[in-house]
C-alpha cells in the first residue's frame, strides 16, 4: 500500500510518501514561508526525486484539523484536488492524533499542545498499548482531541497522576505556565519529534485505511473544532446588538 500524506495544519508544512512499512520520502519545513508557497512545490520536489507515478498511490492522507484555519484549507484543498484528479480515496487524520503518533511506543501519557490563542490549546491525551500477538502498539485515546483552556487539560493530567510528555508548538508558549500548574513528572519531546510530520499522518492513515475509515474527495472537509476569529467576532457583535 502506498500513501501520500499532507500536513499543513500548523506552523509546519510536510509531505510524505509511505509504502507499506517504508518511508520513501518526506519533506518537512518550519521556516517563514506560507503553506500556499510551500506545500505544492514540496510535493512536486518529492514526486520528481523519487520518480513517483501518482497513479500508483492507493490513498491520500491529510491532517484534517484542528489547526490553522488557512493551513487546513490549503491542505484539504490540495488533497481534494489530487483525490478528484486521480480518483483516489482520502483519509482524514485528526491533527492532534497525528502529532501524538510522533511518540509511537512511549510508555508515558502523551499530550500534544497546539497554540490556539486566547490561552487555549488544541490538545488531547494518548497512550500506546502493546499488542503482543502482533508485536506492535495501538494508540488509545485517554482524552480525544479538543480545544480547551490550558488549565483544563493540565487538571486532567494531574487527575491521572501519571508521567506525561508534551510536544507541539504550544510547548514554547505555555512552558512557564505548565511548570507552575502541573503536579506530575513531565518532559518535553526533542526537536526531532516535537512537530507535525506527514510521515506520521501517512502511517496512522494506513491504520485507518485498513479499518475502512476512508472517504471520497467530495466528502472530505476540514474539522476546525471551533469557529474562526471572524465568525466569533460576528457572533459576539450580533449578541451585543
Amino acid at each position: 500500500m502506498k500513501i501520500l500524506a499532507l500536513d499543513s495544519s500548523g506552523l509546519v508544512a510536510s509531505v510524505a510518501v509511505v509504502e507499506n512499512d517504508n518511508l520513501i520520502a518526506e519533506y518537512t519545513m518550519n521556516h517563514k514561508k506560507t503553506h500556499s508557497q510551500t506545500l505544492v512545490p514540496m510535493l512536486d520536489e518529492i514526486r520528481n526525486m523519487i520518480e513517483l507515478d501518482m497513479a500508483t498511490i492507493d490513498a491520500i492522507a491529510v491532517a484534517a484539523g484542528p489547526g490553522s484555519f488557512t493551513g487546513l484549507r490549503i491542505g484539504s484543498a490540495t488533497a481534494k484536488g489530487l483525490g478528484l484528479a486521480l480518483n483516489k480515496p482520502l483519509i482524514s487524520v485528526p491533527t492532534v492524533d497525528g502529532l501524538a503518533y510522533n511518540l509511537y511506543g512511549s510508555d508515558k501519557v502523551i499530550c500534544p499542545l497546539m497554540d490556539a490563542r486566547r490561552n487555549q490549546v488544541y490538545t488531547g491525551l494518548y497512550e500506546f498499548v502493546s499488542i503482543s500477538e502482533k508485536n506492535t502498539f495501538e494508540m488509545k485515546h485517554i482524552v480525544e482531541q479538543c480545544a480547551v483552556d490550558i488549565q483544563e487539560i493540565v487538571d486532567k493530567i494531574n487527575e491521572l497522576g501519571r508521567e506525561v510528555i508534551f510536544l507541539g508548538d504550544g510547548v514554547a508558549v505555555f512552558a512557564e505556565k505548565l511548570a507552575n500548574m502541573i503536579n506530575v513528572p513531565y518532559s518535553f519531546a526533542p526537536a526531532c519529534c516535537n512537530r507535525q510530520r506527514a510521515a506520521c499522518v501517512a502511517t496512522l492513515g494506513q491504520v485507518y485505511y485498513e479499518k475502512g475509515m476512508i472517504q471520497t474527495a467530495v466528502e472530505h472537509a476540514p474539522d476546525y473544532l471551533r469557529l474562526s476569529q471572524a465568525e466569533r467576532e460576528r457572533a459576539e457583535a450580533q449578541k451585543n446588538a
